[in-house]
């Protein structure tokens, strides 16, 4: 592997592969032991380890099925000698789904660095995607 804009783009790719195959340690293959992860409802997780037993419960239950769609990059850089940034946008469907609504989109933030001859994830948040009038509907439904 090579310190290229290239290499870290393919990292999001590989996931959304990887959990389209159910393989949850794939999808995690490319983090740092010590990564970070800021999931859509807040839930920051501190080893691989820890995401990676979360998520076996969460595919086998709550989104069991589930395959990651519609993945793109928006952008990827390489911010300093062995640290780059990608961020990177896709879609979820449930079983028996043709196309996600448009409230099941997400995007991620990637922080990587390069260890051992390799680019690794250190940090990743993911947020979900939504435009304003989506927001403004779920604000209207809180209740004081």
């Amino acid at each position: 592997m090579e310190q290229s804009v290239e290499a870290i783009s393919a990292i999001p790719g590989r996931m959304y592969e990887a959990w389209n195959r159910g393989d949850v340690a794939g999808f995690f293959a490319d983090f740092a032991e010590d990564a970070l992860f800021a999931d859509l409802e807040g839930t920051v997780y501190r080893s691989r380890a820890e995401m990676i037993s979360r998520h076996e419960e969460l595919i086998a239950t709550v989104v069991k099925g589930s395959r990651l769609v519609e993945g793109d990059v928006v952008f990827a850089r390489i911010v300093s000698a062995g640290v780059g940034v990608v961020h990177s946008r896709v879609g979820m469907l449930l079983p028996g789904e043709e196309q996600p609504p448009s409230t099941r989109f997400s995007m991620q933030l990637f922080v990587t660095v390069w260890r051992d001859d390799r680019w690794v994830v250190v940090a990743l948040e993911n947020a979900r995607l939504l435009s304003l009038e989506s927001m403004a509907a779920l604000e209207s439904l809180t209740v004081e």
